[in-house]
């Protein structure tokens, strides 16, 4: 019997605020454990938390962004479950009344775009950090750093619109890239900023009604949640064709043995009690300041994708690619703006620049290839200076040695003959050398043009403007 699987993602998404949500605590990651704290986010008897404002905007420019209707009114509550990582014993969260509802994300390219329907996005502070360091003198320790806990966070919620790992893969992928263009999370899953669960069930193709699922915890990385999302759905088809029935529980994806692993059961599953925050009113967001918030907003990669299309007549794959990050198309649109050439732009920052980065692991901000540059070769080769074939050759030194493509061009001597005068002397003395080949031309043997043209740029080191000696070659062997 064929299934299909039906996966609703929580992505949880720290934001980019200098200091927590409740306290003036810096959020820095990397710091001396437990020092960052204060008696708000260590949950001391009589302190009172302050609401950060500027957590509160970076959760409506994304919940606007996800295309959310944004709640006039949210409320914070008290979710209530005992953890040594959560010094309050308590999680100050939102539930019944959340930041804002009903989004959606595209995913999938222009053949097959798929909507997703986002549930909530809310509002939350982060817990403290559980480290379990092994066995030291015969006996286990975990440690305990609190300098995570009230971060601010968002929760981001999805309907049970995926159907495939690659789908879920792709939604995170999109989710990851809003939120950095908004600068409101850096989407680093090493360091925990961006974390996600999935909750997962398969029935039977054609079946309306959802199958019993499992919630798979803490998935860190894109490969992590494709692989735990693969290994999850072979094994509950498993279990179903063995006649057996999926029991309801928590798992999670044990990277050693590349499966997922029971956590806790049903039965074992928290009652949060939430109850509204006593001590946080409710917080309002107005017309007016969402107006204000909106106005703050950054061009968005889809609208900027379309952007590229009709004003620099970019194809739509050029243009997805160079939207992935804001600072490729930051770095695009600087180039053009210095060359005027779009097209070719493109095809240099998506092929040699992006294969170099690539190779020596390094990001788009960190390239030793400014746009300045890329904007000069591409006029060089426009005028005729240097060939494209050259500019291969230029571009790679201007990688590896950080120089102008003018200073490489003058070291090595490239620059490209264009005078005809030249080239047409050459030609003459390459054909005098080689009057056999040339009566095989004559007598119809047309593949000795390519012989020719392969001497007299062997004769000029490469360096003859290619065009030129295809059509001064052929006047001259057909006169």
């Amino acid at each position: 019997m064929p299934y299909e699987a039906v996966i609703g993602l929580e992505v949880h998404a720290q934001l980019l605020t200098k200091t927590k949500i409740f306290c003036s605590c810096s959020t820095a990651f990397g710091s001396p454990p437990n020092t960052n704290t204060c008696p708000v986010c260590l949950g001391f008897p009589g302190a009172l938390p302050v609401l950060n404002r500027e957590a509160a905007v970076m959760a409506t420019k994304a919940a606007l962004a996800l295309e959310c209707t944004l709640n006039a009114v949210s409320i914070f509550a008290r979710k209530n479950y005992f953890y040594p990582d959560l010094p309050k014993g308590y999680q100050i969260s939102q539930f019944d009344h959340p930041l804002a509802e009903h989004g959606l994300i595209t995913i999938g390219n222009n053949g097959s775009k798929k909507q997703i329907r986002i549930k909530r996005v809310h509002m939350e502070e982060d817990a403290g950090k559980s480290i379990h360091d092994g066995f030291v003198d015969s006996g286990r320790y975990s440690y305990i750093d609190l300098n995570r806990s009230g971060t601010p966070l968002i929760e981001i919620v999805s309907e049970p619109d995926l159907h495939s790992p690659d789908e879920a893969h792709d939604y995170l992928t999109r989710m990851k890239v809003i939120l950095e263009y908004l600068e409101v999370c850096d989407g680093n899953m090493e360091e925990g900023s961006l974390r996600c669960d999935a909750n997962i069930s398969v029935r039977p193709v054609g079946e309306s009604k959802l199958g019993t699922k499992a919630e798979l915890k803490n998935l860190n990385s894109f490969r992590f949640l494709k692989n735990a999302l693969e290994y999850e759905i072979a094994r509950q088809i498993q279990v179903l064709e063995e006649g057996g029935s999926v029991v309801q529980e928590t798992r999670l994806w044990n990277t050693t043995e590349h499966r997922t692993i029971s956590m806790r059961s049903k039965e074992e599953a928290h009652d949060y009690r939430y109850f509204p925050e006593p001590d946080l009113p409710p917080l309002v967001i107005d017309e007016a300041w969402q107006k204000d918030i909106r106005a703050s907003m950054p061009e968005l990669p889809e609208a900027k994708k379309s952007r590229f299309v009709t004003q620099y007549g970019l194809p739509e794959y050029d243009a997805a690619v160079l939207t992935t990050s804001r600072a490729l198309a930051d770095y695009l649109e600087e180039t053009v703006s210095l060359c005027q050439s779009a097209k070719a732009a493109s095809n240099w920052i998506m092929g040699d620049l992006l294969r170099d980065l690539k190779e020596f692991n390094q990001t788009i901000e960190e390239s030793p290839v400014k746009p300045r540059a890329i904007a000069d070769l591409v006029r060089l080769i426009e005028s005729g200076e240097i060939s494209g074939k050259m500019g291969k050759d230029v571009f790679e030194v201007m990688f590896r040695e950080k120089k102008s493509p003018q200073d490489v061009i003058a070291e090595k001597g490239l620059k490209q003959i264009t005078d005809s005068g030249t080239i047409e002397q050459i030609i003459r003395e390459i054909i005098a050398a080689n009057q056999k080949t040339y009566e095989q031309y004559r007598s119809g043997k047309k593949a000795a043009f390519g012989f020719f043209v392969g001497q007299v740029m062997k004769a000029t080191q490469g360096q003859a403007n290619p065009q030129l000696v295809n059509d001064l070659l052929r006047k001259i062997l057909d006169a």
